[in-house]
């Protein structure tokens, strides 16, 4: 599906336009053949280049072809059919032009289209920037969320189950996630300030910095949860691990009590002669015998520290 959007500074809300035109947000979303040999033809870009954008797993890059610049990231979006958590979004930067192709529709995207966000597409590089500082801003949402429940499980230690840890797992897998596709970005975002890929006021060069900025706090937040997460699951095995050990040894001395009286119970079980055979008070002793062999072994256990 393609859409054009039209705003300037003047107008009060985001037209759509049934064709394109100088200063136009042109927004394509999962693109067939025909879709795509359309958008290549009305812009003249780089069919290959834009091929790319269909791939789910598509990398974050930067590329520039025939004097257009090509940006590749990933927005946070769950997808029940991948085993990801991040959706692929090119942002292509024309001289008259931005264009955005995505796989899946973009949530991000709706506070532009709605207009809760205000956006001029005439002004591309702080349209760019608006694009980047959403996505920025959704996967700083994303890490407050995974940030409550983790500290939340890390108060709780000894009481987590197997599905606390199977969401933890998940959230590391998420956080990888995230931080493959913040890492190259932020990359790419240096580059933009410092080479000619795009034509940047003095206020748009302040706000890449902040852009920057927040994106290198995103990867090292990221990264101090994924760091919680993994210390969380070790001292979880530990616990795990030592309870699993103290269960052993209490069974192993049940056990060893038990057999006491099993032993002595058996042998007096034969049909054979034996002391005691013909004594009135021959269970007494023998039950007395048992309960001191049975303490000797607990006091002996206790002095050992084994209970």
């Amino acid at each position: 599906m393609i859409t054009h959007y039209f705003k300037t500074l003047k107008d009060a809300e985001l037209k759509v336009l049934d064709i394109a035109r100088t200063g136009v947000w042109t927004h394509v979303v999962a693109p067939g053949d025909e879709e795509l040999a359309k958008v290549v033809e009305m812009y003249a870009l780089d069919e290959t280049i834009l091929e790319d954008a269909r791939d789910f797993f598509e990398v974050p890059r930067m590329e520039r072809s025939g004097g257009v610049t090509y940006f590749f990231t990933r927005y946070p979006f769950d997808e029940a059919d991948e085993d990801i958590d991040t959706a692929p979004v090119l942002i292509v930067m024309g001289e008259s032009f931005v264009l955005t192709v995505a796989v899946r529709e973009v949530p991000q995207f709706k506070e532009f289209i709605s207009g809760k966000t205000k956006i001029s597409t005439t002004q591309k590089a702080k349209f760019f920037i608006q694009i980047m500082d959403v996505v920025t801003k959704s996967f700083e949402y994303e890490l407050m969320r995974m940030r409550k429940v983790v500290h939340k499980n890390r108060s709780k230690l000894r009481k987590i189950g197997s599905r606390e840890i199977e969401r933890l797992v998940n959230y590391e897998h998420e956080l990888n996630d995230m931080i493959a596709a913040v890492v190259p970005t932020n990359t790419w975002l240096q580059q933009i300030t410092s080479g000619n890929y795009m034509q940047l006021y003095n206020e748009d060069v302040e706000l890449m910095e902040d852009l920057m900025i927040a994106n290198s706090q995103l990867v090292d937040s990221a990264r101090s949860i994924l760091k919680t997460i993994q210390n969380i699951r070790q001292a979880t095995e530990s616990i795990l691990t030592n309870n699993l050990n103290n269960t052993i040894k209490t069974l192993t001395i049940v056990t060893i009590l038990l057999t006491i009286p099993t032993l002595i119970s058996s042998l007096y079980g034969m049909n054979v002669i034996l002391p005691l055979a013909q004594s009135p008070f021959a269970f007494y002793v023998i039950l007395i015998l048992i309960l001191l062999i049975v303490a000797s072994v607990v006091y002996i256990f206790k002095r050992s520290k084994w209970l």
